[in-house]
């Protein structure tokens, strides 16, 4: 990723991003940072970008489980067993 992409990518607010595109944004940047990638005057911009989208990732696992818990009445009702697990 050239610091022009980087600089794009940083330009999408992480909370309108899917989450396959986060996914995909937070795979580049540790693979920049694990192979020494970033130029030294980015690292801390791309450092800080990375952990804005596990932050969002983890909101929005967070959400999904909350959603599906509130659900399982629901299907508990319908005489479902519910996730195994």
């Amino acid at each position: 990723m050239t610091d022009e992409d980087s600089d794009k990518a940083d330009a999408t607010p992480v909370d309108e991003l899917s989450y396959a595109a986060a996914g995909a944004e937070l795979d580049a940047i540790v693979r920049e940072l694990d192979e020494g990638l970033v130029d030294v005057d980015v690292l801390e911009t791309r450092f800080r970008r990375a952990i804005e989208i596990v932050e969002e990732l983890d909101r929005r696992i967070r959400g999904a489980r909350e959603n599906v818990d509130a659900l399982m009445p629901r299907l508990t009702a319908l005489g479902g067993d519910g996730p195994q697990g």
